[in-house]
């Protein structure tokens, strides 16, 4: 007798193939049968006329923090998310060292984590005495490589600097990191040259005997086809798999670059090159609001950052640079979370309101906003279009990563107005844009959220519904799924997801969580 026998559902096995009604049977963690018998069962959920798929991997996630502070991981497990790749954008849970260390404190207060640590194995250790609900891949974070030998500097390493961000990386992939990411808009990462990136991506490819580099470019708008040329050419000079993190356009007189963009990574791949990417079904994006702040201003790290904004001299030139954006620039930026009681009015609002609301010029509330939060204020931005947002989620070899943390509807990690795409991505882009839209085909729609980013990033035995797999497992209703995550109410479920398991284990069972943490590090 089996543990589960899910029956006479309508199963779509991740590869994209069309639907079948078939009965799939779980044993301990892994799924034992598939096919037409009706096998005894300690438990049978009756699938009829819902679809059965594998669990959906977020390929970009940023829970490294989150899921230490409440495993429960609701707002992802709630649309079928059964894995998370994590350490995006060059920032991750480990190496963290010197500097690196020192900036994570405040993550980890706001949070009520208790515990330090320096390296991936002492990280993952105490992740695993929390218990999490969702299986945990990471990569690399370049950021926390460099702040953790070099510091927030702007400065080429040495030849000894170089050498230890070497090691650190191979501690790091040794410990289960399954490649480097770099988030090049970001101190300290903007502050490297193409060759430092390539000399660390070798690393990984001479480690892991593969492995693949994930970047956040260092241009998604203005500079955004350099920034795809370089990231090429780093795929090139390491001959390793590159992945291109929440590909966008950004900014309007940006949009048009689209054709190029895609072109150039079509004819990369017809030479061989492995190029793959990831995007979330929304047209605003949402990182920390200084983001705005000309790069120079962050040199040196946090402290010198905000003597920077202080220093009236300074402030008036990072002002001036500010100023030529025009209004509509700051209407579309949102303020998302804010730690002062005192400005927490301010969540929901957009910046031109802001500052409309005080009598400032918005390049003076940004600054000041920045200095009062200490910069971590973070912040949404609407700079993107609805076409360039379909042609990218119609690409064969693009995945849906939601760029955000797991959190929950209550506890220590509910709080402030976070982008909804934490709460919706996959329900949106299986609701709207394959249902509704018909972007893609549904059997289509399941292949990028499962067997592509298993494939891409390495995670054996999973993203298929075959047997000798990992039971990770979705049932919906595909009729009934729906995001209901909005910016003014982030904190909402997604509809039309009836059960989840993950590792064979049943920790999403009629809509509800069953508050079973099954989740593994892979």
């Amino acid at each position: 007798m089996i543990d589960y026998l899910i029956k006479g559902g309508s199963v779509i096995d991740g590869g994209g193939s069309e639907a079948e009604i078939l009965n799939v049977g779980i044993e301990g963690d892994r799924i034992c049968y598939v096919g037409n018998e009706e096998t005894a069962a300690r438990r049978v959920i009756d699938a009829e006329g819902m679809i059965v798929a594998p669990g959906f991997i977020d390929t970009h996630a940023h829970s490294e923090f989150t899921i230490l502070a409440d495993g429960r991981a609701e707002g992802k497990l709630s649309q079928g998310v059964t894995m998370e790749i994590n350490g995006n954008c060059g920032l991750s849970a480990a190496p963290l060292l010197g500097e690196a260390f020192e900036r994570r404190e405040a993550d980890q207060e706001e949070l009520g984590i208790k515990e330090r640590w320096n390296t991936f194995g002492e990280y993952f250790d105490f992740l695993r005495k929390k218990g999490f609900a969702i299986n945990f891949a990471t990569l690399c974070g370049h950021g926390n490589v460099r702040a953790s030998v070099m510091g927030y500097k702007d400065d080429a390493p040495t030849e000894s600097e170089m050498r230890a961000m070497k090691d650190l990386l191979a501690e790091a992939l040794s410990a289960g990191a399954r490649g480097l990411s770099t988030g090049l808009i970001y101190p300290p990462g903007v502050y490297s040259s193409s060759e430092e990136i390539i000399g660390l991506a070798k690393v990984v490819v001479s480690e892991r005997g593969g492995g693949i580099y994930a970047s956040h470019m260092r241009s998604e708008g203005d500079g955004l086809i350099e920034s795809v040329e370089d990231t090429l050419k780093i795929c090139t000079g390491a001959g390793i798999p590159v992945h291109i993190s929440h590909i966008k356009t950004s900014g309007e007189r940006n949009w048009d670059k689209i054709e190029t963009v895609l072109s150039m990574i079509g004819e990369a791949q017809s030479r061989g090159m492995k190029v793959t990417c990831d995007r979330y079904p929304y047209i605003a994006s949402s990182t920390d609001l200084d983001t705005v702040i000309p790069s120079w201003a962050y040199a040196g790290g946090l402290q010198d950052e905000l003597k920077r904004l202080r220093d009236p001299g300074t402030r008036a030139k990072i002002r001036a640079e500010l100023m030529g954006n025009d209004d509509s620039y700051w209407q579309g930026i949102y303020i998302s979370s804010v730690s002062r009681p005192e400005n927490k009015w301010m969540e929901g609002e957009n910046v031109f309101d802001v500052a409309s609301r005080t009598g400032r010029h918005p390049s003076d509330a940004v600054i000041d906003i920045t200095v009062e939060e200490g910069a971590r204020a973070g912040a949404i931005f609407f700079s993107m279009c609805e076409r360039n947002l379909k042609l990218f989620l119609s690409l064969p070899y693009a995945m849906i990563g939601s760029d955000s943390s797991v959190r929950s509807c209550s506890g220590p990690t509910c709080f402030g107005k976070p982008h909804p795409r934490g709460f919706g991505s996959f329900a949106r882009f299986i609701g709207k844009y394959a249902r509704e839209e018909g972007i893609v085909s549904l059997p289509e729609a399941i292949r990028r959220l499962t067997s592509l980013p298993a494939s891409v990033f390495g995670l054996g035995k999973r993203g298929l519904i075959r047997q000798g797999f990992f039971a990770d497992l979705v049932v919906f209703d595909y009729a009934a799924i729906r995001d209901e995550a909005t910016f003014k109410e982030p904190f909402r479920n997604a509809q039309g997801f009836v059960h989840v398991f993950v590792n064979g284990t049943l920790s999403y069972n009629d809509g509800v969580l069953t508050g079973v943490r099954a989740g593994r590090i892979v």
